[in-house]
């Protein structure tokens, strides 16, 4: 029922000038489906609290102008949208104090109406006001919807980078196993997975109403791209949190040393950007001798940084922050020298296609004690899989034998240990292959392989003017 509802309001964009991509349909009812659920939850928190206001002006809840499937539609519907509904928003007062006011503010102020057409635009509300966000089957049963949505971003465009396969959050998330009353972080929290695991990881081990009530303010988020902040907002809002925790800005942007022991968590849960460069000169926030443009790294230096003595984190990182001299080398020391690194699981490289193709690896470490040997776990392909895709997607069920090895480690075909002397003798190189395994023949992408023969084309021309001279 409600995934033909989400299936038909697609559809419907389809047809709309302005939504002619899947990025862009997701962003769009993105925003409609925030104004949507934020105004159930604002109608519910009135008849709960006496005191509560909406940061809404009454005329721009949902029910008010769009609730009324014969409500106003065409050039009059997409006027008010994007000449009353957005500018309003965008500017909310803030004087009140109320939270949630800054967040409508930094949503709204952040994103757009793409749709053009202001009959299919009303065709799509009508579709939306079909779903009851105040009727907690409904709700559930569109949460998984909402899910497999933003799972569809790792195939839509540019936002692949914000999602991270639930099959991931789940696993870093229970082998990291967060506490009642213990702080979590994800500094780059994208469109929410690692908080909506986190959350769901804490509540189903809740022993009271008041640690149910706690975890709300103790798992915490940071993102600096508007249209993952909305996204990210509304997923822990369909998971019953009031006033989601996530912090609009870029977490490289504070220099390390503003930070205080109060700023400092128990467990952090991140898949950071890799591959990008740093904007606005923010490697100058971090020790001279870490700086690098590379953000992966820098994400790296920070989470050391924040995690408390005895503090926990897991983290989703390429290939090239294992290895590489300089700047990397130093980083990767200071993560050895300041933290037990005591596990690396080597996943195969299209966990994350077609975003990215690179191999990563899931690093899990204690902060408060120097790392003396390091596990590593090599998580295989599915038998008959040549690769994941967008149809087959990699599944928690595949982590089962990783789980039952966590507690009782043995050496496998699967399973090997370093020590850290060896690590040290190699330049403190994390990228050690299989011992027990053949080496694999690498799988080129099409952007290698033509980077390969271009090398070759410049090596040939570079020997056959070698020749000419000589020949002359």
């Amino acid at each position: 029922m409600i995934s033909g509802i989400v299936k038909s309001a697609r559809n419907i964009m389809r047809q709309d000038t302005g939504t002619g991509s899947d990025e862009l349909r997701i962003l769009q009812l993105g925003w409609m489906l925030f104004l949507k659920i934020f105004s159930d939850k604002d109608k519910e928190l009135e008849l709960l609290q006496d005191d509560y206001i909406s940061p809404i002006p009454a005329e721009l809840h949902w029910d008010e102008w769009a609730g009324d499937d014969e409500g106003m539609t065409g050039d009059e519907l997409l006027a008010f949208v994007d000449q009353k509904l957005f500018p309003t928003l965008s500017n909310v007062d803030l004087s009140t104090g109320n939270k949630r006011a800054v967040l409508v503010r930094e949503v709204f102020a952040g994103n757009y109406n793409y749709m053009k057409s202001g009959i299919h635009l009303r065709q799509v509300i009508n579709k939306l006001n079909e779903i009851d966000f105040n009727n907690s089957k409904d709700k559930q049963v569109f949460g998984q919807i909402y899910e497999t949505f933003l799972g569809e971003l790792q195939s839509a465009g540019t936002l692949g980078e914000f999602y991270t396969p639930r099959a991931i959050t789940e696993l870093l998330t229970e082998l990291t196993d967060p506490k009642a009353g213990e702080k979590v972080l994800d500094p780059a929290c994208g469109t929410g997975g690692f908080l909506t695991a986190a959350l769901e990881h804490l509540k189903a081990k809740a022993s009271s109403v008041a640690e149910r009530d706690a975890i709300q303010s103790n798992v915490m988020g940071w993102e600096y791209k508007p249209l993952p902040y909305l996204l990210g907002n509304t997923n822990l809002i369909l998971h019953d949190i009031n006033l989601p925790n996530i912090k609009y800005g870029d977490s490289l942007a504070t220099p390390l040393t503003e930070y205080r022991q109060k700023d400092r968590v128990d467990v952090i849960l991140t898949n950071p950007p890799f591959g990008g460069v740093v904007s606005n000169n923010n490697e100058n926030n971090f020790p001279q001798t870490y700086r690098t443009k590379e953000s992966a790294d820098l994400f790296l230096i920070l989470m050391i940084h924040l995690l408390k003595e005895g503090g926990r984190a897991a983290i989703v990182l390429p290939d090239g922050s294992l290895t590489g001299d300089g700047v990397k080398q130093r980083i990767r020391q200071k993560l050895l020298e300041d933290c037990n690194l005591h596990t690396i699981i080597r996943l195969p490289n299209s966990v994350f296609q077609p975003y990215a193709s690179v191999a990563t690896n899931l690093l899990f470490f204690t902060k408060g004690e120097p790392t003396r040997n390091v596990w590593y776990w090599q998580h295989k392909l599915p038998e008959g899989y040549k690769a994941y895709s967008k149809t087959k997607p990699i599944q928690s069920a595949e982590f089962d034998g990783l789980k039952e090895w966590w507690n009782e480690r043995e050496e496998s075909e699967l399973a090997w240990r370093v020590d850290i002397k060896t690590i040290k003798e190699n330049g403190y190189n994390l990228d050690i292959k299989n011992p027990h395994q053949p080496e694999e023949e690498k799988q080129y992408s099409s952007a290698e392989l033509l980077d390969l023969l271009h090398k070759s084309f410049a090596k040939g021309d570079q020997l056959l003017q070698q020749l000419k001279k000589e020949l002359s």
